[in-house]
């Protein structure tokens, strides 16, 4: 075909006209995220209104990420934090009172809530993880949500490195790091009113702890994602009064799907029924998406609704009588398609698209493809091809991922669009370190940043060149966290490859990178940071890490640069861009700089992604020219 339309930035990162959509228990009303003033807000609508009903009903300034339904219709619960600081507080709407604004229910200065959670078998409570106390440690809360009294259910004295896990009524778990980065359970005992360690599991098999984890319906088990005798995250009960691991569901060759760990508005691992809380689907994540239903009821909806779209499914919500279903679809050229489906019925109606003005026809394919590295290990990648543009010599973006414990996975992404659109190539390798693959594939990266992990990326570019499709000439790499790292690190060990880099929230100096976490984060480091990179504590082990940080290897930069920051940064902090721009305007590399004041370790406002955006077009334009202005 012709080569597509120029789709603009505008309408490829614009937020959504719907997206998130859910039922309520009651099966009355569908919520979802929608624009108000450019930012994503709550909106509700009855089910049978097709949009004629619909009503905003919250106001934010900042783009809400997600809500959640309570058991009671009447309220909806979001977070959101300030500025992009990640001290998410945790709002209530009433939906019966359409004049009253947004409750703060944790209105504590610099306090966030985490592991959010709404029990069934406690019914109008919420429970959540909260550090109003001490900012360093983590309490278990339990809110009242008609009221908003807050009561503390289980006060951290374990210190930083604590976390916990409601499990109903007297039956918590407590996950805490050792000095050795290994990660141990204990679960509550209500007669003796204390802890008892039950387990423990090598962090370097659960870099970013163990997930998914939660206690079994019968109270005498936990339910964890575990690597223990086996390369593949599979799902399995642990007994609480022996110790010893059975076996719940898993895929031959796909590890549990554990994105949400690391962005948890994407589908969570495990599926749980409205009605019960029962688990009833697990989700499993290899080149594509495979669901297995526990369940005959729900494997008979399964059936019914992965027929509705080519896509992977992804969010899925019933009302309680598990009869009236909305769900969603991830798709490379179709995201967000929505549906709803009536089981009693067996009808279903499409509900929206969230992008409805752009055509499939005009977007690119994203092909998943394995490349051998040199070292012969194989190495999961995504491939996307401009259309319309004979895919010889042309400009390449190396895209990678951030985490490192994260992954790249089919479906729909804006930047690799607008790439694409553009006329450059965009290849994404899942380099060593990348979760997903199996245990070995992830523990291949320990002690290999600017090493075999740099390594990988390398290999994946000179398979483009070799196959054709990339100028060797005009390569970028590009990414954001750690995949601002493996950018700096780009230019800086590798110079002659690239010819232009853009690094988003970059680590430059590993060393200051960890001592500059967060008090609550920094004894959890043992178990991912340290057993990758190096405890900087340690006088020898920070020499090898100063070897790999790019901040001290600027003199060999001659790659033009562009690096974006928040300054309201709590992961990267802004000192790790700055010193990078200064110590490259002192030699005159050109390098450009933007810095978003109301932004912490993501974008978020629509405003700051578009102008970002804008800058990245040109940036690429200007160094490695356009497929497009060729033709």
């Amino acid at each position: 075909m012709a080569a597509p339309k120029v789709i603009s930035v505008e309408e490829l990162f614009a937020p959504p006209a719907r997206a998130s959509a859910s039922i309520s228990p009651d099966g009355t009303k569908i919520a979802y995220l929608a624009p108000w003033e450019n930012k994503l807000n709550v909106w509700v609508e009855s089910v049978h209104g097709c949009g004629t009903d619909a009503r905003r009903v919250t106001a934010e300034n900042r783009n809400l990420l997600s809500y959640h339904w309570t058991d009671n219709p009447r309220w909806l619960l979001y977070t959101r934090d300030q500025g992009g600081d990640e001290n998410r507080h945790l709002y209530r709407v009433d939906l019966e009172d359409p004049d009253a604004a947004a409750v703060d229910l944790t209105p504590f200065p610099g306090a966030r809530v985490t592991d959010l959670q709404l029990p069934v078998s406690q019914r109008g409570k919420a429970v959540f993880s909260l550090n109003h106390r001490d900012p360093a440690a983590f309490d278990l809360v339990e809110l009242d949500i008609a009221t908003g009294e807050l009561r503390t259910v289980a006060e951290n004295t374990g210190g930083a490195a604590t976390a916990f896990i409601h499990g109903g009524v007297g039956h918590h778990i407590k996950v805490g790091v050792n000095n050795e980065g290994d990660w141990q359970l204990s679960i509550w005992n209500e007669a003796t009113k204390s802890f008892r360690h039950v387990a423990e599991f090598t962090g370097a098999d659960h870099p970013l702890g163990v997930y998914p984890l939660e206690v079994a319906d019968d109270y005498n088990g936990i339910v964890i994602g575990s690597y223990r005798d086996t390369d593949r995250l599979r799902l399995t009960r642990l007994d609480i009064a022996t110790g010893t691991e059975t076996e719940i569901d898993s895929h031959p060759s796909y590890d549990l799907d554990t994105r949400s760990r690391v962005f948890p508005a994407l589908p969570a691992p495990l599926i749980h029924s409205r009605r019960t809380g029962q688990i009833i689907g697990v989700r499993y994540l290899g080149e594509r998406q495979v669901i297995h239903a526990l369940e005959p009821n729900f494997a008979e909806v399964l059936a019914k609704v992965t027929s509705l779209s080519d896509g992977d499914l992804s969010h899925i919500s019933s009302d309680e009588s598990e009869q009236k279903w909305v769900v969603s679809f991830s798709h490379d050229r179709d995201p967000g398609v929505t549906y709803f489906y009536d089981h009693t019925t067996g009808k279903s109606r499409l509900l929206f698209r969230p992008r409805g003005e752009l055509d499939p026809e005009q977007l690119a394919p994203m092909k998943p493809m394995t490349i051998l590295a040199r070292d012969g290990l194989p190495l999961p990648a995504h491939l996307t091809l401009p259309v319309g543009i004979e895919s010889r010599q042309l400009p390449l973006v190396l895209l990678v991922h951030g985490g490192p414990w994260d992954r790249d996975s089919w479906g729909f992404n804006p930047l690799v669009q607008l790439l694409a659109n553009r006329g450059y190539v965009v290849l994404q390798v899942n380099f060593r370190s990348s979760t997903g693959y199996g245990k070995s594939f992830m523990q291949a990266g320990i002690g290999e940043l600017a090493g075999k992990m740099h390594d990988d990326l390398i290999d994946g570019v000179n398979w483009a060149i070799e196959m054709g499709y990339a100028d060797p000439s005009r390569v970028a790499i590009m990414g954001a966290s750690y995949g601002g790292y493996a950018a700096l690190v780009g230019v800086t060990f590798t110079p002659d490859v690239f010819a232009a880099a853009v690094d988003i929230f970059g680590i430059s100096d590993l060393a200051s990178f960890m001592r500059n976490q967060p008090a609550f984060v920094r004894p959890a480091l043992a178990s991912n940071w340290t057993l990758w990179a190096g405890d900087p504590d340690d006088p020898e082990q920070e020499t090898d890490m100063q070897t790999r940080s790019p901040i001290n290897r600027m003199n060999k930069v001659t790659t033009p640069l562009l690096i974006a920051q928040g300054a309201n940064d709590a992961r990267v902090a802004q000192s790790e861009a700055d010193n990078v721009v200064q110590a490259l305007r002192v030699r005159g590399i050109p390098v450009e700089y933007i810095l978003m004041k109301d932004e912490g370790h993501s974008v978020e406002t629509p405003e700051n992604t578009i102008a970002l955006l804008h800058a990245i077009e040109r940036f690429l334009s200007r160094h490695l020219g356009s497929a497009r202005d060729e033709m």
